[in-house]
């Protein structure tokens, strides 16, 4: 079930019906079949590509189909958007990069929509620096903590980047709290060249502990298997991944060799396809985030569910 039903039997609601229609030369068409005027519309979609379509594809009948929505009469109308892509465009890292991430943010604007609902975005500060809309930000991290709680064990929580540090602490904060213990920390440290990854910085006690490697998203997997690398050789006793946006490219199958983690955990914000799916339920698991957008939405109605 995709997580927009997920999220719509989680507020007791039905998804409203969409017909789409594909012309020549991949143009779209989205157009609500129910009538929209005076209600609160929240439309789910992840902006993550695949073969299915691209970023840019999934991002154009978004903004599309929230200014029909406008047009058609909508009290209001918010994007609630599990994987927003463009996120991590948010700096300039060399000359004349450009800061995509503004300018998504502008395309929303552009069109008129009321809020943003994002989950997990690589920088919340440019998350929401980025936006003149109202914006809300959703966090994994009571999911994470909710996982591994259930399971024995001394616990550490690692951060693999430093970018990532504050991320990692509130998982092993909502951790803490749920299994009435103490909770180590550690980070490395990484910097990212010319597409290559480096840094050898490792501090934090994680010896004869069960460690969980905290991210926001897991690519090739070049990140989290130096993390698992180092926690392994200063004396861990298991390794495993946590990571909200499960954005694997084919390098990613390496998470699940020999060498990989014991286990890795990560949201539905992002479909599997099909060479991933075939680990759910052995050493890949997937958390539904379908009941944080719920709360979400229903924080924002009125009265406590959307029209």
């Amino acid at each position: 079930m995709p997580l927009g039903a997920r999220i719509a039997a989680a507020l007791g609601s039905a998804l409203s019906p969409l017909e789409e229609w594909e012309f020549t030369g991949r143009e779209y068409k989205l157009r609500a079949l129910g009538c929209m005027r005076t209600h609160s519309v929240y439309v789910v979609q992840s902006l993550f590509g695949d073969t299915v379509g691209s970023a840019n594809d999934r991002l154009c009948q978004l903004l599309f189909l929230i200014n029909a929505l406008k047009d058609g009469g909508a009290r209001s109308v918010t994007a609630c958007v599990p994987y927003l892509a463009y996120a991590r465009q948010d700096r300039h890292v060399s000359p004349g990069d450009p800061l995509t991430a503004r300018y998504v943010a502008q395309l929303f604007e552009a069109v008129k929509v009321d809020r943003v609902v994002a989950f997990d975005v690589h920088n919340l500060a440019a998350f929401e620096n980025a936006f003149r809309c109202q914006t809300v930000h959703i966090e994994a991290a009571a999911l994470f903590a909710r996982h591994f709680a259930a399971t024995a064990g001394e616990y550490a929580v690692v951060s693999p980047d430093i970018g990532g540090v504050k991320r990692a602490h509130r998982v092993r904060e909502l951790l803490e709290i749920a299994i009435g213990r103490t909770v180590t920390f550690a980070l490395m440290d990484k910097v990212r060249s010319a597409g290559m990854v480096s840094g050898s910085l490792f501090a934090g006690d994680v010896a004869g502990r069960r460690v969980i490697v905290v991210d926001d998203l897991i690519s090739s997997g070049t990140t989290v298997l130096r993390a698992i690398d180092a926690c392994r050789r200063a004396g861990a006793a298991r390794v495993d991944i946590a990571a909200t946006h499960a954005s694997f490219s084919a390098e990613a199958q390496r998470l699940f060799e020999s060498n990989g983690p014991d286990s890795v955990v990560v949201t539905d914000s992002v479909a599997l396809d099909a060479r991933f799916a075939r680990h759910a339920g052995a050493s890949l698991t997937v958390l539904s985030a379908a009941t944080l957008f719920a709360d979400a939405i229903r924080a924002l109605e009125p009265d406590g569910s959307p029209a």
